[in-house]
């Protein structure tokens, strides 16, 4: 049985998640036993194998894929021309240079928005203009405002578009030389930078799924993109509901925690007041039972008394009263 079989095997046996413990070379070869594993092109189509140090070695799991990833997107239809142009390409269109963009690139970008926004509503979101007139600074770009959103599920998505910059060795002029000759603190730029043709999606706002960038890249041009970049929008909207609804659980569940609560705290106020009252009502009995025992103890011990005997005085408690003159029969 080969390596990979074998840990395929465990992972299988084990419920998806083993811990390799130990130490030494043994252990330090994990990572790169995984990676090999990897690569055998041996793991389920719907599966992806992960590995990472834990606290008791380090951890292998074998997850399955989100089953967004494994699903399959329609591409986005990119307009040739804007016939009709959405509210939010119009007022990119009246700005004096939509989106900081040069020239030879404001109509492909404009074309791109245009599709993506009406995929965006076809799926029930919706969208609005931001700051269409501006380019921001590199490096600002990624917590610039954004050039418009789109909100799925009460969760707003931020895009910017920005036009890649093409990067060549600069070469110094005779002026750059002289005062960098003549000046200590002037710098000669290493590069210069041109605007380049290809195009960038920055998304910011929600839970990120697949990404947050999409770009021009050498054979997948950004329309055969929007597909994924309408679906990150759509998951991200769907995860801020799911959290939302995890929220109102969470409190739901709270609130009847905190009721429950207070009903046992009733009930127990209530008995702890039932058993107060019954103390005091049997401390009353007692106590009006031991006086009527007096009472008729003296009642009987007066009449018991033969004729012109003193009747006894209580005593006096506390020392509070004084003795009493004695009840002595009458001398007529």
């Amino acid at each position: 049985m080969t390596l990979t079989e074998q840990l395929l095997l465990e992972l299988a046996e084990a419920g998806g998640k083993i811990v390799k413990s130990g130490s030494g070379p043994d252990l330090e070869k994990w990572p790169s036993r995984v990676a090999a594993v990897r690569r055998s092109g041996r793991i389920p189509e719907t599966k992806e194998l992960y590995g990472s140090w834990c606290h008791g070695g380090y951890e292998i799991k074998l997850v399955d894929i989100p089953a967004w990833r494994l699903a399959v997107l329609d591409p986005v239809p990119v307009p040739s021309r804007l016939t009709r142009p959405h509210a939010v390409v119009r007022a990119m269109q009246n700005e004096r240079q939509p989106l900081g963009l040069t020239k030879p690139v404001q109509g492909r970008a404009l074309r791109l928005i245009q599709a993506l926004i009406t995929t965006a509503e076809a799926e029930g979101h919706t969208c609005s203009a931001g700051q269409t007139g501006y380019a921001p600074p590199s490096h600002r770009r990624r917590r610039a405002n954004p050039h418009f959103t789109i909100t799925a599920q009460g969760q707003t998505v931020g895009f910017l578009v920005l036009q890649e910059q093409d990067r060549t060795e600069h070469v110094a002029t005779e002026k750059e030389l002289a005062e960098a000759k003549k000046h200590s603190w002037v710098r000669i730029p290493r590069f210069d930078y041109t605007p380049s043709e290809r195009l960038r999606f920055i998304l910011s706002g929600g839970q990120p799924h697949r990404a947050s960038e999409w770009a021009d890249a050498p054979g997948r041009a950004l329309e055969e993109q929007l597909a994924e970049i309408a679906q990150e929008v759509t998951l991200r909207g769907e995860a801020a509901e799911r959290r939302r609804q995890d929220e109102a659980e969470a409190a739901r569940q709270k609130r009847i925690r905190w009721e429950a609560a207070m009903e046992q705290a009733r009930i127990r106020y209530a008995e702890a007041y039932r058993v107060r009252q019954l103390e005091a009502q049997e401390a009353a009995w007692r106590h009006a039972t031991r006086l009527t025992e007096y009472v008729s103890a003296v009642r009987t011990r007066v009449e018991a008394m033969p004729p012109g005997q003193a009747r006894p005085e209580p005593k006096p408690r506390n020392g509070s009263a004084g003795p009493r003159p004695p009840l002595s029969a009458s001398t007529h």
